[in-house]
């Protein structure tokens, strides 16, 4: 199973936050709890900005 992980950034608050792009769950940012991947079934939709790819696989 590869998948890339990434930095977004929170619409909300600004935090960066590492996220996977294929989460099974919802994440949420670790400062206001807005949520930034809902999972989809296959790559997660990502509602902050990606500001880079930490790890492309």
């Amino acid at each position: 199973m590869a998948g890339n992980f990434y930095t977004v950034q929170c619409p909300d608050c600004d935090n960066e936050q590492t996220v996977f792009d294929k989460a099974a769950t919802e994440v949420a940012c670790a400062v206001c709890g807005a949520t930034l991947a809902r999972p989809t079934g296959g790559k997660a939709d990502i509602e902050g900005e990606v500001t880079e790819t930490v790890q492309a696989r």
